[in-house]
């Protein structure tokens, strides 16, 4: 059976059952290393010293919070790629060097692989554009979105995804989880200005740019009593209803590109115009194993207990 973990202010019926994973990007941030192996597949060592690739460890942060279903966007040529990690049992000798001290692993990751529905994007035209493809699998539910790049480490005895979870039944509208950026990294970003309803925890966001010049976000997306250094960027998780997947439909049908891409952030600005959107402090980390310094870092922390 999968472990149990503790999830916090979740009802025994969660609303949100389905998490979806964008991983059709093509890595090219890490090249030449994405000519030989797809950045989702990279090896990430954690706190209890077992070796795996980062998607596993991304659909383990999903599973960690009560997620049921999980559904992985793809290039169309990588599916039998992860269909083959997540449904394939290994073969032969491989199997039988394995079996003696990994069986109930074995078993575990075939509970995992059960959960998980591979989708693909057939072009590769922007991060909402990916998002998208989910919307027949995820069909008239809520989701927790998570970036096919980024790993968590929480802060709490409870992962990052849960406490997503957690605040989205709280609020009972959109959450997407924020952190703290210095405002010379913020045009590598998208970035969030609100008003606080709680400090430094729950912000009633009012704005959302994606990757905005520093000069413009300084002006315009500085959140009052802040360092004025500091503004507030998405730490790469979203509690979503399935109302996004309208917004991005109008872009895709009206071609309402932004950077030559249809992206996910234009698709939550209209969201938040239209129903409201709250951004969580998110008590951990995330860590851009897209990004060489980023991935290197990750292996050091993401290790530790």
């Amino acid at each position: 059976m999968l472990p149990a973990i503790a999830v916090p202010q979740l009802s025994s019926s969660p609303s949100v059952r389905k998490a979806v994973i964008p991983a059709a990007g093509f890595g090219t941030r890490l090249f030449p290393a994405t000519k030989a192996v797809k950045k989702e597949l990279f090896p990430i060592i954690d706190a209890e010293g077992r070796a795996k690739p980062v998607i596993l460890a991304i659909v383990e942060e999903a599973l960690s919070a009560g997620i049921e279903s999980v559904g992985i966007v793809v290039q169309p040529s990588d599916r039998e790629l992860f269909e083959t990690f997540f449904k394939a049992p290994p073969e032969g000798d491989y199997f039988q060097k394995l079996v003696a001290k990994q069986g109930p692993y074995l078993d575990y990751l075939q509970e995992v692989g059960d959960r998980i529905t591979i989708l693909t994007q057939e072009q590769q035209e922007g991060f909402g554009h990916a998002v998208f493809c989910a919307k027949d699998w995820v069909q008239d539910e809520p989701f927790l979105l998570l970036l096919g790049d980024h790993v968590y480490k929480s802060d709490l005895e409870v992962s990052c995804a849960a406490q997503m979870l957690a605040m989205f039944e709280r609020c009972g509208k959109s959450v997407i989880s924020l952190e703290v950026t210095p405002a010379a990294e913020i045009s590598h970003r998208g970035c969030v200005t609100g008003t606080w309803q709680e400090p430094q925890v729950l912000l009633d966001v009012t704005q959302l740019v994606e990757k905005p010049e520093v000069e413009y976000a300084r002006q315009h997306l500085h959140i009052p009593g802040m360092d004025p250094d500091q503004l507030l960027s998405i730490f790469g998780m979203y509690v979503l209803p399935p109302q996004i997947f309208d917004y991005l439909e109008e872009q895709i049908r009206g071609n309402l590109r932004d950077r030559n891409e249809f992206q996910l952030t234009s698709g939550l600005e209209r969201l938040r115009q239209e129903l409201g959107m709250m951004g969580y402090m998110v008590q951990g980390r995330s860590f851009d194993t897209g990004l060489p310094d980023a991935y290197r870092q990750a292996l050091i922390e993401f290790r530790q207990p």
